[in-house]
């Protein structure tokens, strides 16, 4: 029987996510559970795995599509049953999705709200099956995902086509339809340049007049220098991470009330202390830098200053304030500006810092960070000092009280004991909601980042 497998709520409130790549073809057996597909949502990129074990029959979607949560994605033949078919239109119908794997969502009951048209497109025909085999009804659509559209703007239907039948809505992406309503473009009368005949916003321009060429017209080969010369401009999409950055620091630049202090500190005595360690038996497999002590200095001075370590709690009108430090780090990859942050951070000593630093970047820089890992910070670190830069005024994460950007360290002129020596320099950038944090409150704790860091045998006073 057929079983189709609909793009499930990954359990982050995201409403669609693009497909990154199949790790099946049509014809394949798979497992269940096996990983199908790299699929990625606003905040990472997340590995599929299948409800089902059987063949795969049909992939709806092909890699570079953006699906919206509830519109199938691939189709399983598996032994045994009766083939699935979407419920009737019936108030009292449930909707089925089975099996439930974790993370994936409930099902949930109709509510009688109108359905949503089906998307057109050609897919690769099915394995051929019995002929008294029932077949799946592929245009139907769960409750749930009727609920989630209940709510949008409504649509002018296409033109019916030459044959006489009803059109459905032509295939494109949320983003794509709106630039057509701004632009006052009938997609209806567009032919799709995308795969399987989706329309894109190269079409939707083209058909507006705001393009050089028509769509889908390739240039003829040349080198990137004068294929940029006879380019003025590139657009790029805003999607998955890059637009969940941006909409996270617009949130967080008009909500939290930014304060940024600086503090430039002596920090040779750090430097020497982290050439010892890397020349030491105990950390020689270890991947210690500047970053970690900076980690666990920032862990130190917070348990003496917790209101860096708290939240503002706009709905219950409370702040509340964190017993465990879950310390973001802010990693530049591939896909864009990402903070996983390492769980209880304050629980670790030196070596299980540095450990979980490397962990945390390598798994970031290849793609494959969890959502888990990247919600519920309660405090970041962003090293702009890798590129170069001394100090910045950094964008608090929404939800967390505090940032800390570390600078490079640089060797310059610094009085030393009464006299002018060549020191190894860093200055500290630390950005706080002043709603949460005041300032002699977030200027004690950048003091004691300070002093940790300037004389880390200061440490034995504070703790």
């Amino acid at each position: 029987m057929i079983k189709e497998f609909r793009l499930p709520d990954l359990g982050e409130g995201l409403t669609e996510s693009e497909i990154v790549s199949w790790h099946v073809a049509v014809g394949d057996t798979v497992e269940l559970n096996q990983v199908i597909a790299d699929v990625e949502t606003a905040k990472a990129v997340v590995e599929l795995p299948s409800p089902y074990a059987g063949v795969v029959a049909k992939l709806h979607e092909q890699p570079g599509t953006v699906v919206e949560v509830g519109a199938p994605i691939v189709s399983f033949d598996i032994p045994g049953g009766e083939a699935e078919t979407a419920a009737p239109d019936d108030d009292a119908a449930p909707a089925k999705r089975e099996p439930n794997l974790v993370g994936y969502g409930a099902a949930v009951e109709k509510s009688g709200r109108p359905t949503r048209r089906a998307r057109r497109g050609a897919a690769p025909t099915l394995p051929a099956k019995p002929a008294d085999a029932p077949t799946v009804d592929e245009t139907a659509e769960p409750a749930a995902v009727q609920d989630s559209f209940s709510h949008t703007e409504s649509e002018p239907e296409a033109p019916a086509n030459a044959g006489g039948a009803s059109a459905e809505r032509p295939r494109s992406t949320p983003p794509v339809r709106k630039l057509a309503r701004d632009l006052g473009v009938d997609l209806g009368i567009l032919q799709g340049s995308g795969p399987q005949g989706l329309i894109t916003r190269d079409d939707v321009m083209a058909a507006q007049g705001g393009k050089n060429e028509p769509a889908g017209e390739s240039a003829p080969e040349a080198s990137n220098a004068s294929a940029l010369s006879t380019q003025r401009e590139t657009r790029i999409p805003i999607k998955g991470v890059r637009k969940h950055t941006a909409a996270a620091m617009v949130t967080s630049a008009f909500t939290a009330p930014h304060v940024t202090e600086f503090l430039t500190v002596d920090v040779t005595e750090s430097m020497e202390l982290l050439a010892r360690l890397k020349s030491s038996r105990a950390f020689a497999d270890v991947r210690i830098n500047v970053l970690t002590l900076v980690a666990k200095a920032l862990c130190i001075a917070l348990d003496r200053n917790p209101t860096l370590n708290s939240r503002w709690d706009e709905a219950a009108q409370e702040i509340v304030q964190h017993h465990y430090v879950n310390l973001g780090i802010a990693a530049a990859t591939p896909r864009g500006l990402m903070v996983p942050n390492i769980k209880d951070a304050q629980a670790l000593g030196l070596r299980g810092l540095a450990d979980a630093l490397k962990n945390l970047t390598d798994t970031a820089r290849a793609g494959k960070t969890s959502p888990a890992d990247l919600s519920g910070g309660t405090i970041s670190i962003t090293n702009v000092g890798v590129f170069g830069i001394d100090a910045g005024t950094p964008i608090l994460n929404p939800g967390e009280a505090a940032i800390l950007a570390m600078g490079s360290v640089r060797k310059m002129p610094w009085e030393h004991r009464d006299e002018i020596a060549l020191r190894q320099v860093m200055t500290l950038s630390l950005s706080f909601d002043h709603r949460l944090v005041d300032g002699e409150q977030g200027s004690r704790f950048l003091a004691d980042l300070g002093t940790i860091l300037s004389d880390p045998g200061m440490v034995l006073t504070m703790v």
